[in-house]
Order: C-alpha cells, then sequence, then structure tokens
C-alpha cells in the first residue's frame, strides 16, 4: 500500500498534486499539522491527521475543518516530543502498512526541517519520494532503476549518495554519465543535464537521491 503524507513547508501546485495523485490507487493519505492546508487546498481529505498542530492557521476555518474529523483520526501531540510531525506521520505510515511513503511539501522555510526530512532518505526504512514547490526527489536503492520520461530537454538532474556504501550507478540520456563514477560519503553529483525526453538512472549498490526540478 502506498502512504501519502501532507507536510509543511512549500508544497507543489495543486496541478502536480493530482496529477501525482492520479498515478496511485488508494492512497493512505495523512496530514502532518499545517500539511492539511496544504491537502485542503487541493481538496484532498486526508484519513488520518497527526501532529501537535502549532503550525495550522489559527482561523475558524481550519478549526471547523478539525472539528469536523472524527476523534479516531486525530493523533494529537505535545509541542515538546522527539519526533518531528513529518517524522511521525512517516511512522504511522509505516505502522499502518504502507510498503512506500510519498511526502508531498517540506521544501523551503526553516532549513532544519528540510534537513530533517533529508535525513529521513539516510535511514534504513526510508521515504520513496518528496515532492516539494521546485523539486522531484526519489530514492532508490542497489539494483533499482529510476526512469522518467517526458522531462523537459535540458532539465537539472542531481544525484547524491544515500545510507552506507559502497555505491555504484549508472545511467542513460544524462550529459554526463555516472558510470564509473567512485562514491564517497559526502560526494554528490551537482546540476547534470537531461539530455533528451527521457532518463534512466540505475542504482547497481548502494543507496541515491535523485532530484528533479520541476
Amino acid at each position: 500500500m502506498l502512504g501519502i503524507i501532507f507536510t509543511g513547508g512549500e508544497g507543489p501546485q495543486v496541478q502536480v498534486i493530482k496529477k501525482t495523485l492520479a498515478e496511485s490507487e488508494n492512497p493512505l493519505v495523512i496530514a502532518a499539522d499545517s500539511g492539511l492546508a496544504l491537502a485542503k487546498n487541493a481538496d484532498v481529505k486526508p484519513h488520518i491527521l497527526i501532529g501537535d498542530f502549532d503550525s495550522l492557521p489559527d482561523t475558524q476555518e481550519y478549526a471547523d475543518t478539525l472539528a469536523a474529523y472524527p476523534p479516531e483520526c486525530i493523533i494529537r501531540h505535545e509541542r515538546e516530543k522527539d519526533f518531528t510531525d513529518t517524522e511521525l506521520a512517516f511512522l504511522l505510515a509505516k505502522e499502518k502498512g504502507c510498503d512506500e511513503v510519498w511526502i508531498f511539501g517540506g521544501g523551503g522555510g526553516r532549513i532544519d526541517h528540510l534537513f530533517g526530512i533529508r535525513s529521513l532518505c539516510e535511514r534504513d526504512v526510508f521515504p520513496r519520494r518528496w515532492i516539494t514547490a521546485h523539486e522531484d526527489i526519489y530514492c532508490i536503492c542497489r539494483e533499482q532503476r529510476f526512469s522518467q520520461n517526458n522531462i523537459k530537454e535540458e532539465a537539472i538532474v542531481s544525484v547524491f549518495p544515500l545510507g552506507d556504501g559502497p555505491w555504484e550507478a549508472m545511467s542513460e540520456g544524462l550529459k554526463w554519465q555516472l558510470s564509473g563514477l567512485k562514491w564517497n560519503r559526502g560526494f554528490f553529483g551537482l546540476s547534470n543535464v537531461a539530455q533528451s525526453g527521457e532518463i534512466s538512472i540505475i542504482a547497481k549498490t548502494g543507496r541515491f537521491m535523485v532530484i528533479l526540478q520541476l
């Protein structure tokens, strides 16, 4: 089952959200705190709300939205806690049986929150996709192929190693191919370029983050 998390920070445009949701079938949708605003703006009703709700707009509109949810669909946490709201939502999605999780939002704003989501991608259990206002981000691990069709020519593609090595990758359709590169922790391939309408990146060993500019 696919889990989709709406979180705070800058998220994708409504049309991007709708197009992405159309790629999935009956996902479990969770809103983490002010991620409810992002979901509401796209006319998406999450199944579960979670967080301390300190970032949700303090308006009657959102008070009414929260009041309309059954109590069992709202999981409240204290503001002083050991986990971010996004992290709580991710752990809940895995607890509910989601074998793949996508995150909408989390761009811009506080850089520590952005790094927090980036750190989730370093863990043994990690989100597979993360879409912000300006980036579509994928995490792929050994023996997985990432392919993107209808990508704009000259689109920027960046690649970062994640988790524990060793790392080895291959690519097709990029200006600077990844085959033969020696990756170490802290290395990255920044601002590569898509040469045609289709690219592929294969993680032969290790895990990689692939960032596409929207």
